[in-house]
């Protein structure tokens, strides 16, 4: 009976909190179609008085000309952050690679104790992880010995 009625406080919440989304998205829709028709009217009456003032053909080329250097401008500034929003995926992405890995170890961690083999388990990866730095260290590639033309 407890879990029927924290099932149904719960869906009753879910409803509330999408009909809220459902308003607030409207809300939002209907401003952002006001806000560009309010920039529509501004470009178009900026039009008008550059055409009385330089000529139509003058205004028409200013314009076009306007609007696509501010093309390029925009495309160049999501090219600029791509780049680095997918430098921080990475790094997010290594960041919860490693929180994953460590969550997993800790919680084999005590059950690999236990067992009889397990700290057999343990130390021989921690040994394979050892003796491969000692091998990286002490074979590393020596460019000075194959320059031709000495």
């Amino acid at each position: 009976m407890l879990a029927s009625l924290i099932a149904s406080f719960a869906t009753g919440e879910t409803t509330l909190a999408l009909r809220r989304t459902r308003r607030a998205a409207v809300a939002y829709v209907a401003a952002a179609i006001a806000g560009l028709c309010g920039v529509g009217f501004l470009v178009g009456a900026a039009f008008v008085w550059a055409a009385q003032r330089f000529g139509h053909i003058e205004a028409s080329v200013g314009f076009g000309l306007g609007f696509l250097v501010l093309a390029g401008l925009i495309l160049l500034f999501h090219r600029l952050m791509a780049g680095s929003r997918a430098r921080e995926d990475q790094r997010r992405r290594r960041a919860d690679v490693a929180a994953l890995g460590t969550t997993a170890a800790m919680a084999v961690l005590p059950t690999l104790l236990r067992s009889k083999g397990g700290i057999g388990a343990l130390l021989g990866p921690v040994v394979a992880l050892a003796a491969y730095a000692i091998y990286r260290e002490n074979h590393k590639v020596d460019d000075s010995d194959g320059v031709a033309g000495e």
